[in-house]
């Protein structure tokens, strides 16, 4: 089985300097943990919804948010993404992927092609899913 078999094509992304208030209701209306950062097709990194929860203030949206706790929406996509990105082809076997997400200590692994253009994602939760023979997570809605 190839990474290709079980990958998510054309997976929601944000760019460079996208804020955290669009990436963080983009994680609150999707069921998904990992968005790519990409401009012109190129991947630049990768952001977790935790690294959101990290990067804003626990008090937005709160009673006791302040102007300093809102600013926190305010930052941008390159600050808080990992750079250089684990990555992995879409014809490379998907034990081959899930090793480097072992070795590298990630939950998802960008699929790009020759020229690091995204072509799709692969999570944990997929290699998981074809380990036991289960079909496909519903493709993502834009």
């Amino acid at each position: 089985m190839r990474v290709a078999d079980i990958l998510t094509a054309a997976p929601i992304t944000v760019g460079l300097d996208d804020n955290l208030a669009k990436i963080k209701r983009i994680f609150d209306t999707h069921s998904f943990h990992h968005l790519l950062v990409v401009a012109d097709g190129e991947l630049f990194g990768v952001i977790s919804d935790r690294d959101v929860l990290r990067a804003v203030s626990p008090f937005v949206d709160g009673p006791s948010e302040r102007a300093l706790d809102a600013a926190t929406l305010k930052r941008h996509a390159h600050q808080i993404m990992t750079r250089k990105p684990v990555t992995v082809t879409a014809d490379e076997p998907v034990g081959v992927a899930a090793r480097r997400m072992l070795e590298a200590k990630v939950s998802c692994l960008p699929v790009v092609d020759e020229n690091a253009q995204v072509i799709g994602i692969v999570t944990w939760h997929d290699l998981l899913r074809a380990v036991c023979g289960l079909p496909r997570a519903e493709p993502m809605s834009h």
